[in-house]
């Protein structure tokens, strides 16, 4: 059955036509369910995610870095300065 949309141009499709009237793309070709996925660019089945951040990140391996030591002193700074206002009333 032809979707009401051709998924391949975007042109109107009538209701039980063959293939799309204005680029050609059919069952075969262009709005079978498999052909539709085919263009999303979606993993196969045997997707390998160990092999994918290797190969996009290279073999070196994130090591997180914590929170820089100024920052620490602000938070330090910040909480006497809040503990020696609330106790100055």
């Amino acid at each position: 059955m032809a979707p009401e949309v051709c998924p391949n141009c975007g042109a109107d499709v009538p209701r039980k036509a063959k293939a799309c009237p204005e680029c050609g793309a059919d069952e075969r070709t262009g709005w079978s369910e498999q052909t539709h996925a085919d263009n999303l660019g979606l993993p196969d089945d045997h997707f390998d995610y160990d092999e994918f951040v290797q190969r996009e990140f290279g073999p070196k391996k994130a090591v997180p870095r914590g929170i820089h030591w100024f920052w620490w002193l602000v938070a330090v700074a910040l909480i006497i300065g809040f503990f020696w206002t609330w106790f100055r009333r």
